[in-house]
Order: C-alpha cells, then structure tokens, then sequence
C-alpha cells in the first residue's frame, strides 16, 4: 500500500523517542516500511524517514530557547506556523490524492481531521489522549464523511465516547526484538517523560520508603517541575541518565529488579508497562486510566490506588526480584499481549477496508 502517516508534530521522530506517542509512530513507520510498503511521513524536520517524503510535508521543527521546553506549551509563534504548514502539506497531498492509498493520522491537531473529507484519500485516525476540544469538534463536523478512528484503549474509547466520539479499540504494541530479555538487578527503574502528570517524584518517595536506589530515565519536559520536584533529590539514591536510545533504554530496564510507573492522571495507554513486561521486569504501578488494561493478566504486575505511596513502596517490595523463570513468563505473556505484528496485521486489515467503503471518496467526487 501507499501511505501517508501524519506524525504528531511537537517533537520529531527519531532517538531518543521524546515519549511514548513518538516512539509508537516511529515503530509503525518503521514496521509498516518493513513488510514492503511505500510509506511517506509528514512530520517536524529532523524526523527519521523523511527522505522519500516530498518537501511539502516537511514541518518546522520545534525550537526551544534554552532551558524553557515544555510538553503543554509551545514556543511564542511555533503553534501558528505548525499549523500553516500543516496544512500546506495537507494540500499538497489532495492534489497527488492518486499516488496515495490510505493516510494515518497521529496528529494531535484538528487539522487532518477537517481536511479528511475533501481529500479523496481514506483517513484513518487514531486518538492517542484524552478528549482534544478542536478534535472532537472537527471529528463531528466531519460526520460520516470521516474514515475509522482508532484509540489505544477502552478507557481512552470511553473518554472520547462521552463526547459522542465513537473509536474502535487497538492498542499500542511493542517490539520484543527491540525490548529484550534482561537479567534483572538491584535497582529500581522509573522511566518516562519528566512531568508532574508521569509522577517521577512520587516514585522517589516510594523508592526511599524503601531504602533502595532508583534510576530514573526520560526527557525533561517541565523544566520548572524538574528544577523544583527532582533536582534537589540526586544524588547517590536517585540518578537520572536523561534520555536514552532505546537501546540503552532497555537494556537499563531489562537490568533493574522492579519498574515503578506512577501515573497522576488517567493514563490513555502506558506503553512503559508494556515495555518493562517485555523485558521481563515486573511493574508496580498507580491504577489509573488505561493501566489495569494493559497489566491485565500479567504475572510480573501489582496495581495500588492512585497516589499511594506506601501501597506502592509494599508492591515492589512483593514483586520485586523474581527468578529468571517467573521473569520470562513475564516476557511470554507481554510479547503475546503486545505483538507488533499482530497490531500491524490489524492495521493493514483495517486500511484495506478503508480504500473499499472510505466515504470521502464521493464527498470529494460531488465537489
């Protein structure tokens, strides 16, 4: 197949992943290359496999001054020009609307969504947060001309449901052969984007209630929240390695006795669970959002109430540490769980199904 996948535009694809929205576009575009298709990407400059792409779909990358990134906010001036090239590239591909068979869209701007319509190409969306204000505002106004949405979980679905937004559920999925095995270690791991919602100072609460040395790994993506909530605590207890390959990534993961995930809102997807699993190394984590849906059923994972620190200090310390035979029946059920070719078998079904029915076909031949 031909396709165009529109990216989130707020980072650009490439490693080390600036989050987990990132890193699962990045595997889709790469896996979806990998089984033989033509795929061209819209993304900011810097993006992996922009190469093949027309100059058109090229946006600009984002440029912080120094020492002032942010993942809720944007540089004065940035937003407006994302969007403008945006949508220049949205117009350029309606025009080659025959040279392609089927465009994913990750965007987290209503953009895509209002230009699916008059296309001519099927859009297939997919809701990677919460309910966006201008996405279910132009999800409605696009109506039955709009092609399959997708979230990347029920809890995600449901969210978008009461908005009177209807997804089909495909979750995000994992690359075993890229999330190795690990043998475990002494150390805890808490890894993720450093920001107040992820909650990385309550794992350092729960690690010292523990006495035990956490490593923590991740972009920083409040600088302000950093300064305040993490900074102060380094030193020989808690270490933070900033972001890693995920190579590297991994094999820390793989390395350590328990991965602690400690979201402080619900969590769409969680795909560090899914990560931590496929490396064998059990999770204890704050039961919100999609959380229990990715855990579910897994050997090597022991949910707390949210904001708990000493249920989540009494986790780890029941799960920590397994053997190396409990540790890869983690694995096991994770990589079933979780396969990315089975998520990518899912995908091509739906796009082929989409180039049969997509109702943008004849509101784009009536205009």
């Amino acid at each position: 197949m031909r396709i165009v996948v529109v990216a989130p535009s707020r980072h650009p694809l490439g490693q080390p992943h600036p989050g987990g929205l990132e890193a699962a576009v990045w595997d889709r575009v790469a896996h979806l290359r990998r089984r033989g298709h033509h795929v061209q990407l819209v993304a900011a400059e810097g993006s992996d496999f922009l190469r093949n792409s027309p100059a058109a779909f090229r946006l600009p990358p984002t440029r912080w001054p120094a020492g002032s990134s942010s993942d809720t906010d944007y540089p004065p001036g940035y937003l407006e020009l994302a969007q403008d090239a945006l949508d220049r590239a949205l117009h350029h591909l309606s025009r080659r609307s025959e040279e392609v068979d089927v465009v994913e869209n990750h965007s987290l701007h209503a953009l895509p969504l209002r230009w699916a319509p008059r296309l001519g190409i099927p859009v297939v969306t997919t809701l990677h947060t919460p309910p966006i204000e201008d996405m279910v505002e132009a999800i409605h106004a696009a109506g039955t001309a709009l092609g399959p949405v997708l979230a990347v979980s029920s809890h995600t679905a449901r969210s978008w449901l009461e908005r009177g937004v209807h997804a089909r559920v495909l979750p995000n999925a994992v690359d075993a052969a890229r999330w190795q095995f690990g043998p475990g270690g002494p150390d805890l791991v808490w890894f993720g984007r450093i920001v107040p919602e992820k909650g990385p100072d309550v794992a350092i609460r729960a690690a010292r209630l523990l006495g035990r040395r956490l490593v923590l790994a991740g972009r920083v993506g409040d600088v302000e929240y950093a300064e305040r909530a993490i900074r102060p605590h380094l030193g020989d207890d808690v270490v933070h390695l900033g972001s890693l390959h995920q190579r590297d990534l991994a094999r820390l993961v793989g390395s350590s006795a328990c991965a602690l995930v400690t979201p402080m809102w619900d969590e769409p997807f969680g795909l560090v669970l899914a990560e931590a699993l496929c490396t064998g190394t059990p999770v204890a984590a704050f039961d919100r959002g999609g959380v229990s849906e990715v855990v579910a059923g897994s050997p090597g994972a022991r949910l707390v109430a949210p904001g708990d620190v000493e249920a989540l200090a009494a986790a780890v310390a029941a799960i920590e540490g397994p053997s190396s035979e409990v540790r890869r029946r983690i694995r096991e059920h994770a990589t079933r769980r979780f396969s990315l070719e089975r998520q990518l078998d899912a995908v091509e079904a739906i796009h082929r199904t989409a180039m049969v029915t997509d109702p943008s076909w004849e509101t784009a031949v009536s205009a």
